[in-house]
């Protein structure tokens, strides 16, 4: 793999904890507005421009806005610009699992070549989102996520930049203890940088929609450069965060459903059995899916455990299951915007609530990630929005600018009126 050195803007380390803001709030407009309101000078309303400004508002002066306030938080010191190519070290605790993943510029070439492969399919209208973004801002602000079978030497490179103190060591609202080292030594970051190259393979298990949008953002300034672009340029490269596969843990994101497209319960079940599963009795208790093959189906006030044979390394993953058979072929909610992704945290009740009256809520096992990477170097993916990385980076400790024009960031007269 090409992985280099960054250079990046970056929170002054009394700020990094403020500042930052979780993963999933850069792509949930109404969490992004809470967090800017509760904390006005956070990441939040640059991650989600929609958070920039009423519910509703013109995109274009949100994005406007974004940029702005990313320049504001340069000019007032929050954001400090880190001139020296260099590795990022990022450990995450929580609740007795540990994961360390090395913050760095992925080459896009190698994320088009199959060098870099995706795990999940995407949404074309979220990758236009992230297009926008980062057209308005200049920038790549949070890492795509990838991970790559474990390789001991890295590692042990890894391990010794470790000793040193930290950049960054907090802890945050969820209890996620993050610290960030960095690793700007020439020797020690050609050290990295040569056995980063021995990595043969890495896989996205995160941010599948930014890596997509900084691929078509590089195809467009090529384009716009012509003859004159050597491939060295900052947009060549994403911003990514590559952690071994052994610690990576992905947890499903469930599936709710609005309605039961008409049908009843016994004709609901019906067409569960003739797609092929297996349908259990009604259940007042909750679902808690043991082992790959079942998930839990809340419906009509009650649970059943739908569960499928089969069962193999070559075989459909939970995700393609519930979207495939059960979203679209039993209720026909796959293209209507009727079927959405939910927390892999919701509580039982959670889904219970928000499948309603007339609704259905699935409740998946987490696939391995094994599985996961099987399904990309077999040049499958799973349904969009069907994992998720658990615990993740936050977004806003790294700021990348991409764009070779003149900006507010980098201190460019202010746009007249």
């Amino acid at each position: 793999m090409h992985v280099e050195p960054i250079t990046c803007y970056r929170p002054r380390p009394d700020a990094a904890a403020a500042f930052s803001v979780p993963h999933r709030v850069s792509d949930d407009p109404a969490e992004a507005r809470a967090w800017a309101e509760a904390r006005e000078a956070s990441f939040a309303a640059i991650a989600c421009p929609g958070a920039a400004g009423p519910d509703g508002g013109d995109e274009g002066a949100a994005l406007e806005r974004a940029h702005d306030l990313l320049a504001e938080r340069v000019a007032d010191g929050t954001l400090l610009r880190d001139g020296t190519p260099c590795y990022y070290l990022y450990r995450l605790r929580r609740s007795g699992r540990e994961l360390t993943g090395i913050v760095a510029a992925c080459s896009v070439d190698d994320c088009n070549n199959g060098v870099v492969r995706r795990v999940e399919a995407t949404s074309r209208d979220l990758e236009d989102a992230h297009v926008r973004h980062i057209a308005a801002t200049g920038c790549q602000s949070a890492p795509v996520l990838l991970a790559y079978r474990d390789n001991p030497v890295l590692e042990a490179l890894v391990e010794a930049a470790k000793t040193a103190d930290p950049l960054y060591d907090f802890t945050d609202e969820e209890a996620t203890r993050h610290s960030v080292w960095r690793v700007a030594r020439p020797a020690a970051v050609e050290s990295l940088r040569l056995m980063l190259e021995h990595v043969g393979r890495a896989y996205v298990v995160g941010a599948h929609h930014r890596a997509a949008a900084a691929a078509r953002v590089c195809q467009a300034m090529r384009t716009e450069g012509g003859e004159r672009s050597s491939g060295a340029e900052a947009y060549n490269y994403l911003l990514c965060a590559l952690f071994p596969a052994s610690q990576v843990r992905l947890l499903p994101r469930h599936v709710v459903v609005a309605d039961t497209a008409g049908l009843d319960e016994g004709e609901l079940v019906a067409a569960l059995e003739r797609a092929g599963l297996v349908v259990g009795p009604r259940r007042e208790e909750p679902v808690a899916p043991a082992e790959r093959g079942r998930m839990g189906m809340y419906a009509f006030g009650a649970w059943r455990e739908l569960s499928r044979g089969g069962v193999g390394a070559g075989e459909e993953t939970d995700a393609s299951v519930a979207w495939d058979r059960v979203v679209a072929d039993v209720l026909g909610a796959r293209e209507d915007g009727r079927a959405r992704s939910a927390s892999p945290l919701a509580s039982p009740a959670e889904l219970e609530r928000a499948a309603g009256e007339g609704g259905v809520a699935l409740a998946l096992f987490p696939p391995s990630t094994g599985e996961a990477m099987a399904v990309a170097d077999a040049g499958r993916t799973l349904p969009a929005g069907s994992t998720w990385l658990e615990p993740a980076p936050r977004d806003g400790l790294f700021v990348r600018r991409v764009s070779h024009r003149a900006s507010l960031i980098d201190g460019a007269r202010p746009r007249r009126a």
